[in-house]
């Protein structure tokens, strides 16, 4: 592994994706996973990682009552 984070591939981006999907976290997965696609070259490849990983809906505002 790399020291500097400018030194990573899309590969690198995508396996760490996969990592935080398999750690049920969705969110960061979704965001390696979109740096995958855009370090990605191919057009169809980097809609397939999208597609793979898409954004997790938002959470439920909560609302304070009192």
């Amino acid at each position: 592994m790399t020291s500097d984070p400018a030194d990573l591939t899309a590969a690198d981006h995508l396996d760490a994706a996969r990592e935080m999907a398999a750690a049920n976290r969705p969110f960061l997965a979704h965001l390696l996973a979109e740096e995958a696609a855009r370090r990605t070259t191919d057009p169809a490849t980097a809609a397939g990682i999208r597609a793979a990983f898409p954004a997790p809906a938002p959470a439920p505002s909560r609302e304070e009552t009192d």
